[in-house]
């Protein structure tokens, strides 16, 4: 069985990449606004690598990490938290809350990524998050989602990824195409031992039309929609741009920013 040390860096290491995410925000924050983000809101937080990181960039930038789970917060605060300075550890809070309950504080940028919002399986309960988020943004401020699909999504199938110090296993062992509702898992492989079912969703597999939808439904008065360019191989090469028309492929994920 997978240590809390070892659960948690094999999950970081194989799914979240936060520089590039922390990178895509301000990007295209200052296109929308002119000027760079401060407060960022980084719902379904876990363990905070994100908003920790966040608070790094400048002695105004706070970030706060909002999360059910206590697991993955105690986590990030011996690996993230602690290493902090004094003053951005002042800037940087976990909350252990639902993102449901309002907050004191505004913020300028609000993240769900991940595909954490696809807990919500009705699309009261997706359009009541949405609404909640929006309350919660500043007047210039920007939600971003992230959102994956593909022809592929709906089949049940494992997809391996290796790294160097371990294997990354992606499983969709359920899903029922009358409902949407599906059952993912994340296994992982370090040497000759497997760990199986390390993580575990019970999900909603949302549409980019769905949420765009949803969004508009909430409040927000626009929804942009990005495309990730293709490299040599056909492959994704991390570079995003706006669009409304494409392809569809056998797996795609994107991201989807809503300005209230």
């Amino acid at each position: 069985m997978l240590s809390l040390e070892q659960k948690y860096h094999l999950y970081e290491n194989s799914v979240q990449c936060h520089s590039a995410d922390i990178d895509f925000i301000n990007e295209q924050y200052q296109k929308i606004h002119g000027k760079k983000p401060l407060v960022l809101r980084e719902d379904f937080g876990g363990t905070g690598l994100l908003a920790c990181s966040w608070t790094s960039q400048s002695p105004d930038h706070k970030a706060y990490g909002i999360d059910l789970d206590p697991e993955p917060m105690k986590y990030g605060m011996t690996n993230h938290y602690s290493k902090l300075t004094e003053d951005q550890k002042a800037r940087m809070h976990y909350i252990e809350g639902n993102v449901l309950h309002d907050q004191e504080f505004k913020a300028d940028v609000t993240v769900a990524f991940n595909f954490s919002y696809f807990i919500f399986k009705k699309r009261h309960e997706l359009i009541d998050y949405f609404k909640k988020v929006k309350a919660g943004l500043n007047p210039d401020g920007v939600f971003f989602l992230d959102i994956f699909g593909g022809t592929e999504t709906g089949q049940e199938l494992v997809e391996e990824t290796e790294h160097d110090s371990h294997s990354y296993f992606w499983d969709c062992d359920k899903f029922n195409p009358i409902t949407n509702e599906c059952q993912y898992y994340i296994h992982f492989k370090v040497g000759n031992t497997k760990y199986e079912q390390a993580f575990s969703y019970n999900w909603r597999m949302w549409s980019i039309a769905e949420i765009r939808e949803i969004l508009m439904d909430a409040g927000f008065s626009k929804v942009i929609t990005f495309w990730e360019g293709e490299d040599e191989d056909g492959d994704g090469d991390g570079n995003f741009y706006i669009s409304d028309k494409e392809e569809n492929c056998e797996s795609w994920v994107t991201y989807i920013a809503a300005i209230p």
